[in-house]
């Protein structure tokens, strides 16, 4: 019910880029532009100004944008309200998720979902994508939810959420807040998940895309989660490759810091994969509520 102009805007807010919007709406560019020149004319105002090669939301951009974000919610909870009205949802669903993935977005996912349906049961399995694609292929989970790349014609993969992968290193670090080359990798001393995770996997498919190796690089330790990976570095001068929504608190708290690497960025989307074929209403009716978060 989100009205698909106001729905084209947030996106384009929520990003702060045509180009990434057109591709998470699946229309094109022309086609967003004409979306966002069609509420500017209605309100008679600009609602984002472009500075060198980004965009920025004007003042009058920021209004609608904490609006557009009142309203999305409010039609989330009419459509969740109403569906529970007319309808009595029972079950169980198990979920299994990438670890960054089940640790740091989904937790309040599955909060909201509980809120509305509180007589469906969910267990979560946590493992690295290369486990949970395993268990949907055995049928031993019902939807998967992976932060990895790799596709198998077992299944259908679905974008759900934007996430971008930054160098992190403690706070106090010399080279914290700072800019280096993508080069400068070869001289510095580096911490990575295990073999088998998502993130990792992305990792070295985009260094490499630059040139860059992981067997070419000082590689101190891998370790299995991102907990382990960011208390190891608050208590040395390594760096990590981490998702941005793992460190959030400790940017705050001021406790890591991001290095940035000019000319290269790491932005990926979290996707949920199904089993193909005809999916059982518990799990529409999971995957329409992963829609609005």
């Amino acid at each position: 019910m989100f009205d698909y102009r106001l729905k084209v805007f947030h996106t384009v807010a929520s990003r702060l880029s045509f180009t990434k919007a057109s591709e998470e709406l699946n229309i094109t560019q022309p086609a967003v532009t004409k979306h966002i020149k069609e509420i500017e004319n209605q309100l008679a105002t600009r609602l984002f100004e472009r500075k060198g090669t980004s965009i920025q939301l004007t003042a009058a951009g920021e209004i609608l944008f904490e609006y557009a974000e009142k309203i999305r919610g409010l039609y989330r909870d009419l459509e969740f309200e109403i569906n529970q009205f007319n309808q009595e949802h029972k079950g169980k669903l198990i979920v299994g998720a990438s670890t960054t993935v089940a640790q740091y977005v989904l937790p309040e996912i599955l909060a909201t979902f509980h809120s509305y349906y509180k007589d469906i049961k969910i267990e979560l399995i946590t493992h690295n994508t290369e486990m949970i694609s395993a268990l949907l292929k055995e049928g031993k989970i019902d939807v998967g939810i992976i932060e990895g790349e790799s596709q198998s014609s077992y299944f259908e993969y679905h974008p759900f959420k934007a996430d971008e992968i930054v160098l992190v290193a403690k706070a106090n670090h010399p080279l914290a807040r700072k800019s280096m080359n993508i080069k400068d990798l070869h001289q510095l001393d580096l911490i990575f998940r295990e073999q088998g995770s998502g993130t990792q996997e992305y990792i070295q498919n985009r260094l490499k895309e630059k040139g860059i190796h992981i067997e070419d690089l000082t590689v101190i330790m891998q370790l299995g989660s991102s907990e382990s990976i960011k208390n190891y570095l608050l208590h040395s001068e390594c760096m990590a490759f981490l998702s941005i929504s793992t460190v959030l608190s400790e940017l705050k708290n001021n406790t890591l810091s991001i290095v940035d690497i000019k000319n290269f960025s790491i932005e990926r989307n979290f996707h949920y994969i199904l089993p193909k074929g005809e999916q059982s209403e518990l799990i529409r009716l999971f995957l329409k509520h992963l829609s609005y978060n």
